[in-house]
């Protein structure tokens, strides 16, 4: 099975509206930016993402924002993107807000094939509502669903061409996660090399998750939220 693609555009062939995404990174470390930029070029509408956070203006998963593309965001951080809290609170968009723990967890189990687990995260809370709670060791726990999701798409450092990904630092986060949650799995990279190079003992996601991979280009180390002194 050849896994590899030219580019971003040729990896989301047969993403169609209405589908659910799962988008790596964490703030923007580790986002999939050339992924994000083909489906911002592709009029694709009516999306359910679901990622840690939903970018920052102009950049990430703000740019499908700004062209209403997504109906949905399954989040857990907002906090850094004005026009995801102009579309909150003008009821453009369709929110679901999730402990940031609880989120991780939910992508993993769906990756796992466990359909549901309890967490005490959020009882108590909005994030309770409409939940079966029952009582652990004396403390309420919470029934979470997994999450998975029609095509995952993350970043990872290097990978080679049967599917094999290294991520780096916090560009783990989510990634890694939600590449074994997908229905099929797109991962971009920052190095692409032949089967074999990589130490076995080092891969965080085993090729067998991946279904198409490419080498991005062009990457940018942007600052979420700049401050001066």
């Amino acid at each position: 099975m050849n896994k590899v693609v030219s580019n971003a555009r040729e990896a989301i062939e047969g993403i169609h509206d209405g589908m659910t995404l799962m988008v790596g990174g964490f703030g923007l470390s580790g986002i999939p930016e050339n992924s994000i930029s083909a489906l911002a070029e592709s009029g694709l509408k009516e999306l359910t993402c679901i990622s840690n956070n939903a970018g920052v203006d102009e950049f990430g998963l703000g740019l499908l924002l700004k062209k209403g593309q997504i109906r949905k965001m399954i989040s857990s951080y907002v906090g850094e993107n004005e026009e995801f809290e102009r579309q909150l609170l003008s009821g453009e968009l369709e929110v679901e807000l999730i402990p940031q723990g609880t989120l991780a967890e939910r992508c993993r189990a769906g990756g796992a094939g466990i359909p549901a687990f309890f967490v005490p995260a959020g009882y108590g809370t909005e994030v309770a509502e409409g939940k079966e709670v029952r009582v652990f060791n004396g403390k309420p726990h919470l029934l979470e669903h997994a999450l998975t999701a029609d095509f995952a798409i993350v970043k990872a450092w290097k990978g080679d061409t049967h599917g094999n990904l290294i991520y780096r630092n916090t560009a783990n986060n989510f990634n890694q996660a939600m590449a074994m949650a997908g229905k099929i799995t797109i991962a971009e990279v920052e190095e692409l090399v032949p089967a074999g190079e990589l130490d076995p003992n080092q891969i965080h996601t085993p090729g067998i998750f991946v279904q198409r991979i490419f080498k991005g280009k062009d990457y940018e180390k942007r600052i979420e939220r700049l401050t001066e002194r």
